[in-house]
């Protein structure tokens, strides 16, 4: 267990880290070998797109062109549409921000040629990528305002006797984009094998920590019923060829998902991944393609939902496709129950609080106590069990002092024991085990909880990320160079909750140990991780200290002053009263009236 959190603990990242300074891009044309000066994309500056690859004469007329960028914004994002080709250059959402929490976050990646394309092979055996063609948009204004009715942005593209028209639709407050694709005579000029249309390019990252947005990053599809996918923690390139109806497929981050969605049918999906640099690098960048393959119609319309927007649970389950599942709830041992818990219990009870609360930070406390008490009869249970096996523990010495050689004896001797009294040896562990459900998916749910993003409560500016409370000048080999408050706390309060613990046991110096151990790893291990987990770890201890030592309190109470009969004696009534030993062993005083 220890070397696996280790393996999953975040590092530190640089200050800095998470910009990319770079004044242009190069990019080599695989046919010609020519290479271009390709400025960043910014908002609406200036694109270069890919250059023309000879693609038949048949195309030549829609190869050059003047290139138009039009602008489209709603409510919730603004977005950049070029002529040439077509396609999405930028869309940035309005109500998230970078980590700097000045610059909105970027669902397209500006190293592409745009985000949107279609692939096909043409009647001359050439492969033609729509976003090396020149389109007529159905706008002369470089500005769509999508306020308080749909509207509809238009692309076309003549060829011979055939046309190629690409449409999106946009909807007020909405960040789902629909897209219609017409292949209009494309018998003369496109093989009858399909089309493909592809998401190019991942979602750059907006998080401060790198390593840890990355092994929440991937590509997924759904098929089969099943989501499946892929994501580079330990390959730098993957790639996944699915065939038959694909329900959807996607790219994410930590707390961002684009999504494309097919309204007819399709023949296979694709899905490819590239990493360019470690984990650990600052620099580090993933880069992702999904593709449909959809066979062509006689002169249909195919259309397509793309949605782009923040990974929230509502927003995806109202596709009714299962689109959260591309989150990651742990281990598939785990998986089956984590997942339920967290989509049918704390997501609905995080929304039901927040509906009320304003704080994340108050819901999250509120959360640990409807937690700690749901499981509250588990625990006691765990309790009580544990306590009557501290009362046994005598007897259990005293078996092994009986028979000091022979083991099969002591074993025959303790379960009969057992038998006798009632006490299960496994009443205490396995309460306990139950718990360990809802620990996992809470594990899993609030570090991705896109609520808790760049939410602040107390000293904690962003509940998603480490609470730093002191920079230190050097860095702590397994710990970073940075106290985290919360952690801090949590640590102090697992101390405390051991301590009362350790109290109500016999002396063990392997469990005093472990009462100083446990706290250092915890320490260590969730000083990079959200504030807001080790806030609920915070809350849980406390609740976890206070219930014991109420139980406690009362298991001691009822043996001091609970009487027992435990026989007669000369027709007089013998009374055992409870009377607990130095060594924490149940003495019985009888008393003959």
């Amino acid at each position: 267990m220890m070397v696996w959190l280790f393996m999953i603990s975040p590092t530190p990242q640089p200050p800095g880290a998470d910009e990319l300074v770079a004044d242009s891009i190069s990019v080599v044309d695989s046919s010609t070998g020519i290479s271009d000066e390709i400025p960043q994309l910014e908002a609406q500056a200036d694109v270069t797109t890919a250059p023309a690859a000879p693609i038949g004469e048949m195309f030549a007329g829609v190869q050059t062109g003047d290139e138009k960028l039009i602008t489209v914004e709603n409510e919730v994002y603004k977005a950049v549409f070029t002529s040439h080709g077509a396609t999405l250059l930028s869309l940035e959402l309005k109500e998230y921000y970078q980590s700097d929490r000045v610059t909105p976050v970027q669902m397209v990646d500006s190293t592409t040629f745009g985000a949107i394309g279609l692939l096909f092979t043409s009647t001359q055996n050439h492969l033609v990528d729509t976003r090396s063609l020149y389109f007529e948009p159905s706008t002369t204004s470089d500005r769509v305002n999508v306020a308080s009715s749909e509207s509809t942005l238009e692309f076309r593209a003549e060829i011979d006797s055939g046309t190629i028209v690409q449409s999106y639709t946009f909807t007020p407050d909405s960040y789902e984009i629909r897209v219609g694709v017409s292949l209009l005579g494309a018998d003369q000029y496109a093989a009858r094998q399909g089309y493909d249309i592809v998401w190019d390019g991942g979602i750059p990252f907006a998080e401060d920590n790198r390593k840890t947005e990355a092994t929440r990053t991937g590509a997924y599809a759904r098929t089969g019923g099943d989501v499946v996918g892929i994501d580079l923690r330990k390959d730098a390139y993957q790639e996944k060829s699915l065939n038959g109806s694909i329900d959807w497929v996607g790219v994410k981050t930590q707390y961002f998902t684009t999504v494309l969605i097919p309204d007819g049918s399709t023949r296979g999906a694709e899905l490819i991944g590239e990493r360019f640099g470690e984990l650990d690098d600052p620099d580090l960048k993933e880069d992702y393609e999904v593709t449909l393959s959809v066979p062509i119609g006689d002169d249909r319309t195919d259309t397509f939902r793309i949605y782009v927007g923040p990974l929230e649970y509502y927003n995806l389950a109202a596709y009714k496709l299962h689109l959260f599942d591309m989150v990651d709830f742990g281990i598939n041992f785990f998986e089956w129950m984590t997942r339920p818990l967290a989509k049918f219990i704390f997501i609905p009870l995080f929304a039901f609080l927040h509906g009320f609360i304003p704080s994340y930070g108050i819901v999250i406390i509120i959360l640990a106590l409807v937690v700690k008490g749901a499981l509250y009869p588990l625990t006691k249970s765990s309790f009580k069990n544990m306590a009557r096996m501290r009362e046994l523990q005598p007897k259990m010495e005293a078996i092994k002092e009986k028979y000091p050689d022979n083991p099969q004896k002591q074993q025959e001797a303790t379960m009969k024991m057992y038998k006798e009294t009632g006490v299960n040896p496994l009443g205490g562990c396995l309460p306990m085990l139950l718990q360990y459900p809802v620990i996992i998916a809470l594990w899993q749910f609030l570090p991705q909880s896109i609520e808790i993003r760049q939410q602040g409560f107390l000293w904690a500016s962003d509940l998603s990320a480490p609470d730093k409370i002191l920079q230190l000048p050097f860095e702590i080999p397994f710990y970073g160079d940075f106290v985290a408050g919360f952690t801090l706390l949590m640590g102090i309060s697992l101390v405390v909750q051991m301590q009362i613990q350790s109290s109500s046991t016999a002396s063990n110096p392997q469990m005093k140990m472990f009462t100083y151990l446990m706290p250092i790893m915890i320490f260590a291990i969730f000083n990079k991780f959200a504030s807001g987990l080790s806030l609920y770890y915070l809350c849980y201890n406390v609740l976890t200290a206070v219930q014991q030592k109420y139980i406690n309190k009362h298991l001691h109470d009822k043996d001091e002053e609970e009487p027992e009969t435990n026989g007669r004696a000369g027709g007089k009534a013998v009374r055992g009263i409870k009377k607990k030993s130095s060594n924490g062993a149940v003495s019985r005083k009888r008393v003959r009236k």
